[in-house]
């Protein structure tokens, strides 16, 4: 079976940190169009950050650019997420998600594959 797990998400005060990982089986991430993605509350599933299978181009939403770092393990098969000064508005459910297709950009509704999601709140 093709699987997802996230882990390391949790309650951080803004200006904080957190990574996230995404552990991966039933396939190789290498040879996936892989990346973050996230949804808070009343609004849309929006591309976080993602990374290209083709030639490992990274895609970084503008509103994370600076703080957030997409990275992958392929001997651990795991992709991680590092999160840096944290804000309110980064507060959302986060997931991991991959495709066999090869994709522009971040757009959730390319990507088959996801896991069950993580949530990050960023709260004082």
């Amino acid at each position: 079976q093709v699987q997802l797990v996230e882990s390391g998400g949790g309650l951080v005060q803004p200006g904080g940190s957190l990574r996230l990982s995404c552990a991966a089986s039933g396939f190789t991430l290498d040879d996936y169009a892989i990346g973050w993605f996230r949804q808070a509350p009343g609004k849309e599933r929006e591309g976080v950050s993602c990374i290209s299978s083709s030639d490992g181009s990274t895609y970084y939403a503008d509103s994370v650019k600076g703080r957030f770092t997409i990275s992958r393990d392929n001997a651990k098969n795991t992709l991680y997420l590092q999160m840096n000064s944290l804000k309110p508005e980064d507060t959302a459910v986060y997931y991991c998600a991959a495709t066999w297709y090869s994709v522009t950009g971040c757009p959730p509704g390319e990507y088959d594959y996801w896991g069950q999601g993580t949530q990050v709140t960023v709260s004082s």
